[in-house]
């Protein structure tokens, strides 16, 4: 004796395999995110490593280690060379700190106004857009601000520190990180 079947069993049959296909696509969209997410996180640490060295290479210029033409211009007694909206050529990066103005680093744009190319000056070098490497070199700019030292007199001239501000580049270009340091420096002015 037969009995008649209603198609139960394929029906059941093709909503298994439906939800399975729909577990599977979740997965394979969970591991595409996390890969993406990794990526990202990668290149957010090559422009931050980026930005990083760029700040040490700005110290450098601050100290000297640029040469005697650059050096002269960190001078305390020479203010010319950091003027608004900061300066160009040998002067590249030099920004002024105007009073009541909004600071260089909110006012410039670093990635390609006036600011200096990491190693533009202190001759250090960088490789740049191959694989895991930062696809422009890093710039920075340098604002001169004045301060007293603690017990000087009123009336004494005062010293100066220097703002540097970093924009490091990683290895596709809308990854970007800004670092920003004080820094003194460590030569007799």
């Amino acid at each position: 004796m037969r009995t008649r079947q209603d198609g139960i069993t394929l029906l059941l049959t093709i909503l298994l395999l439906l939800g399975v296909l729909i577990l599977g696509a979740s997965a394979a969209k969970l591991a595409l995110s996390g890969e993406k997410a990794a990526r990202a996180e990668r290149d957010r640490h090559i422009a931050f490593q980026a930005a990083e060295d760029a700040l040490m290479d700005a110290e450098r210029d601050i100290d000297g280690k640029a040469g005697p033409g650059r050096q002269a211009m960190f001078d305390s007694g020479r203010a010319e060379s950091f003027v608004p909206g900061c300066g160009r050529g040998d002067a590249a990066g030099l920004c002024a700190a105007g009073e009541g103005a909004p600071p260089a680093w909110q006012a410039v744009d670093i990635a390609d106004g006036p600011s200096a190319s990491h190693g533009q000056f202190t001759g250090a070098d960088m490789q740049t857009g191959q694989g895991p490497l930062p696809w422009r070199r890093p710039r920075y700019i340098v604002e001169r601000l004045p301060y007293k030292a603690p017990g000087a007199p009123a009336d004494a001239a005062p010293a100066y520190y220097y703002r540097v501000t970093v924009l490091g580049f990683g290895a596709r270009e809308g990854t970007e990180v800004v670092l920003q340091s004080s820094y003194r420096r460590t030569v007799d002015e």
